[in-house]
């Protein structure tokens, strides 16, 4: 039998969403525990995190390098860690997590420049080290069997996509009472975007794990619509593949009426799908002849590559949790084969480091387009 892992957690303090997200998701396996923190760079709260999570008060840390320090020297010292802290802090805690030999998770994006990002894989290969990166859509079934229908050939060569992720949280100036607003639209904490870096990588990394184009070149709008605002608050990209497809995304956090609306739509020759967040329980496919069929999560008719992530009967809804579960399940697994001597490269069905590089690629690939008058940029 598995032993439970052990992790740690910088960041995602009580007053955090992503945070509790992450807990909750781990706990759906009982596969890791969490057994220290730095949840906050306010002492006071620190310690209520840990109160409250039960945490020993000699494994809360006031900094992440004291965790470290501290962490690597116990005999039941963290199996790996958790990165939950605004963009900024990202680099520096994956850098030195890596460096003292332990495995990362880290939130999205990756962090805040591609010089970073490529230390960042360049460390966790050179340490052979798992990261992994919460792109946490990715974990829905309904995605996953998406990504084996258009591997299969059942909608023909992709013709065109079209990505949107609108949101409406941010359409108002004022945000005095809404700490993830502020701390989004503030450069010194978000990095250089705060909507394409916040859910527009969403749409990219969905796209290319679905329908494994990789995108040729770009051309980008990233608006700062709310007055005194700094920061992109709606973006628009227009993409072209290197199959000769093209595509259209579009994020926006002042899109009044929208709470979560991340969908993808994937056109091919002979046919197209359509994927709706809200209703991940569910997708559409359209053939040539005018059939459509909905295809829902739970039934037969899922391959094994998705199927084996499902969790509860059709008609139980899963959502978040059991998506970011999905991404730690797969996680842990390679963690515990690693330990045990069974790994394979094979067995990493999880956003990697690679995909947080793409992402990171990416978000620097739309600001030189649009801070140069919207031209196209090449991708590497």
């Amino acid at each position: 039998m598995s032993r439970i892992l052990r992790y740690g957690m910088v960041g995602g303090g009580l007053d955090s969403f992503i945070g509790s997200v992450h807990r909750k998701a781990i706990n759906l396996e009982g596969k890791a525990q969490l057994v220290a923190g730095c949840f906050s760079r306010s002492q006071d709260k620190n310690i209520a995190a840990g109160a409250e999570l039960h945490l020993d008060k000699e494994r809360l840390y006031s900094d992440f390098e004291t965790m470290i320090e501290a962490e690597v020297k116990r005999l039941d010292g963290i199996d790996f860690v958790v990165i939950v802290t605004p963009n900024h802090a990202h680099y520096d805690a994956c850098k030195a997590f890596l460096e003292a030999g332990v495995d990362v998770v880290c939130d999205k994006p990756l962090c805040v420049s591609v010089e970073q990002a490529y230390e960042l894989r360049d460390l966790a290969k050179a340490k052979d080290l798992q990261f992994m990166v919460t792109y946490t859509y990715w974990g829905n079934v309904t995605a996953r069997q998406i990504r084996e229908l258009i591997a299969d050939g059942v909608i023909g060569k992709i013709r065109t996509v079209m990505g949107e992720y609108p949101q409406g949280w941010l359409a108002a100036e004022d945000i005095t009472n809404n700490k993830q607003g502020q701390w989004r639209t503030n450069p010194k904490l978000s990095g250089a975007t705060n909507c394409l870096g916040d859910i527009g990588t969403h749409i990219e990394h969905m796209v290319s794990k679905m329908t494994g184009l990789r995108i040729k070149r770009l051309l980008a709008k990233m608006d700062v619509v709310v007055a005194n605002r700094t920061l992109d608050d709606n973006a628009t990209v227009l993409v072209e593949y290197d199959n000769g497809a093209s595509g259209v995304y579009w994020s926006s956090q002042i899109a009044i009426g929208h709470d979560n609306g991340f969908r993808i739509r994937i056109y091919g020759e002979k046919g197209s799908l359509h994927w709706f967040q809200e209703e991940s329980e569910k997708f559409q496919l359209m053939k040539l002849d005018g059939t459509m069929q909905e295809i829902h999560r739970g039934h037969q008719s899922m391959k094994p590559a998705a199927a084996k992530y499902v969790r509860i009967p059709s008609g139980h809804a899963e959502g978040i949790f059991e998506a970011m579960g999905n991404l730690y399940l797969n996680y842990i697994d390679c963690l515990l084969a690693k330990e045990n001597g069974t790994f394979t490269e094979t067995m990493i069905d999880y956003p990697t480091v690679a995909d947080g590089v793409a992402g990171v690629e990416y978000i620097a690939a739309c600001i030189k387009s649009s801070n140069n008058g919207n031209i196209w940029v090449d991708m590497n």
